[in-house]
């Protein structure tokens, strides 16, 4: 259990009367329900009075003198601690990372005195939510856009799309800021449809003074929810190959979800070798075969037809990049 999601925990037990479903502390959590209970065993073993009663009536709760001493937190404070899976460079991005970093300082000497010899979390788990070989954030600061998002009110944004040549002027309706895999976007609603903007390619904005208007009943975390899932789930093109099985587990860290290694037997198109696995990549259009191009020789797609021949001409094109002469030594390459 990461520090920001013990404390989130405690927090959301903390702050209800009535026992809570594991679903809702899940949901509030943003992790899983079985990742949930297993943090709910921890809790107990260290010392924590909680109660979890299995069936229909049942649910979570934190037994008396079990809560955390947030007596001396500021509003700021609390909200820090409420805002987890952030490490403290995203809230320094934010311009919050002295808050979090008082509000778990009041808070740990209670953390650290439960019961046991184990040692308190915060000593021995740390976060980094950037990407391998991630050169930092670029383009627009969270830090400079947070407090008119925080405002409630609809903003103009000058947002260049990837397919766009120059930015253009949105008019939007923000939930929040989401933080992924090292990059910040801005979630809002456009003209009533959920849209994603990163902040590398937001170039502007302007605070109107009219209230956001928000689809009814639709939070922050319910439009990201919908926006990422329909993003990983949108493919429309289906690029089947067969991939040298030493290659699998790299396919797997490169490509992602977006790739799927079949086990024996269950893959599409030809029966793999002794040594190669049946790979699948979902696309959302052909020029995302690019995504193959590392596995070189060691690859061999098998349908579609058309990714075939597009890969075959994206070869072409890097032969051709490199069948002229050698450059001389010390001379600028031509190309």
């Amino acid at each position: 259990m990461t520090p920001d999601r013990f404390f989130a925990l405690l927090l959301a037990l903390q702050t209800r009367r009535d026992p809570v479903t594991t679903t809702d502390l899940a949901a509030e959590t943003g992790v899983s329900v079985r990742t949930v209970l297993r943090d709910l065993r921890w809790l107990q073993d260290a010392g924590f009075p909680v109660l979890v009663e299995r069936g229909r009536w049942g649910g979570v709760t934190l037994l008396p003198g079990g809560a955390l001493d947030t007596a001396r937190l500021t509003p700021a404070e609390r909200d820090q601690l409420a805002l987890h899976g952030l490490d403290d460079r995203q809230r320094h991005q934010l311009g919050a990372a002295a808050d979090g970093r008082r509000a778990r300082e009041k808070v740990a000497a209670r953390a650290a005195g439960t019961p046991g010899p184990l040692l308190p979390l915060s000593a021995v788990v740390t976060t980094d939510s950037r990407p391998w070989f991630w050169s930092g954030t670029q383009g627009l600061e969270p830090s400079a856009l947070v407090g008119d998002v925080r405002r409630g009110v609809r903003l103009r944004v000058r947002y260049r799309r990837s397919t766009e040549a120059a930015p253009t002027w949105q008019l939007v309706d923000p939930y929040g800021l989401l933080a992924k895999a090292g990059r910040w976007y801005l979630v809002a609603d456009r003209s009533g449809t959920p849209r994603l903007y990163s902040l590398e390619r937001l170039t502007d904005w302007r605070p109107t003074a009219t209230p956001r208007r928000l689809r009814p009943g639709v939070s922050l975390a319910d439009a990201v929810a919908e926006l990422t899932t329909g993003w990983e789930t949108s493919a429309v093109l289906h690029i089947h190959g067969l991939l040298a099985a030493r290659h699998a587990e790299r396919a797997r860290r490169i490509l992602g979800s977006r790739a799927t290694v079949h086990r024996p037997g269950e893959g599409p198109g030809p029966t793999p070798g002794p040594d190669q696995v049946a790979l699948t990549l979902s696309c959302r259009d052909l020029e995302e075969v690019r995504q193959l191009l590392p596995f070189g020789a060691d690859l061999t797609i098998t349908d579609p037809p058309e990714a075939r021949t597009r890969l075959r001409e994206l070869a072409a094109e890097i032969v051709a990049q490199y069948a002229g002469p050698e450059p001389a030594d010390g001379a600028p390459d031509p190309t």
